[in-house]
């Protein structure tokens, strides 16, 4: 990995400690990036595109061991160093022991990716919270723990970035998946936290997803509905998702943004309000 300038430290008047000012550009070509979920679908595809753009990436997984190797060895073929970790990330100590094994085997952790998450239906009210503390545990407790690990060495370092995948439920309650939705706007919330306590020198920011790669469970009549309420008129796949994210661990100026990644699903709605055009 190349050399990386010294950080500059400022003093504010009334501080006691120094206020870390950026020397350096965060270009990807030859820093560590860490994936989680990126084994498949749009952790996947996020990977690849960091990879592309010269990072050394981390995989981490939780049980999708066969498909972490293959995306590793897809990343390899882009001319990077990587490797894949597993990790149960809702408990503290293995998101501890996953920041250190990253840091052993590629380096020091440069942009961190929280993409792993947990869709499963859980109706209210509800005979148990398994569905809730799940979700909740994967969606916002993981990437806390993980970010609560990585973060003291990006400070240390004088530099860093993180991003968080969300999506439109952290702003609109879906029915049926109400553990999702908060939790997400919880990850969001998070988000915007991360940016306050950790500036000026680690910048956090989110990317929310709308319809992005067509899940295999989805039959042809779910996969067009969806499809139709983008404004856009398409699932966007998740070489966007990958393009945004990369965006967002390059930019400078950006802290505690949402990067809206959705086809305009968001605005899909407003077509069918008015349906006759009589005056």
């Amino acid at each position: 990995m190349r050399s990386r300038p010294r950080p500059r430290c400022c003093y504010l008047i009334g501080t006691v400690r120094p206020v870390v000012c950026h020397a350096w550009r965060v270009d990807l070509v030859g820093r560590v990036a860490l994936v989680t979920g990126g084994a498949h679908r749009v952790g996947r595809a996020i990977a690849l595109a960091l990879a592309a753009a010269g990072a050394n990436v981390a995989v981490a997984y939780h049980r999708s061991m066969a498909a972490a190797a293959d995306t590793v060895e897809e990343l390899k073929r882009c001319g990077v160093d990587a490797d894949a970790f597993p990790a149960d990330l809702a408990a503290p100590a293995e998101a501890a022991e996953l920041a250190e094994a990253v840091s052993g085997r590629l380096g020091p952790i440069d942009a961190l990716v929280n993409s792993a998450s947990w869709f499963a239906r859980d109706e209210f009210p509800c005979d148990d919270a398994v569905v809730w503390y799940q979700t909740f545990d994967v969606v916002v407790h993981g990437p806390f723990h993980l970010c609560n690990a990585v973060a003291p060495s990006m400070l240390d370092r004088g530099g860093g970035a993180i991003v968080n995948i969300v999506d439109l439920s952290a702003w609109q309650p879906w029915p049926g998946r109400g553990a999702h939705s908060v939790a997400k706007a919880a990850l969001l919330a998070l988000t915007r936290q991360l940016a306050v306590e950790l500036a000026p020198t680690v910048r956090c920011n989110a990317v929310a997803l709308g319809p992005t790669i067509e899940p295999a469970k989805f039959g042809p009549e779910q996969v067009e509905r969806l499809r139709r309420r983008t404004l856009l008129g398409r699932w966007s796949g998740g070489a966007e998702a990958g393009r945004a994210v990369r965006y967002l661990l390059e930019a400078e100026a950006a802290t505690g943004a949402c990067l809206t990644v959705d086809g305009g699903e968001q605005y899909g709605h407003v077509r069918d309000r008015f349906t006759d055009t009589a005056s």
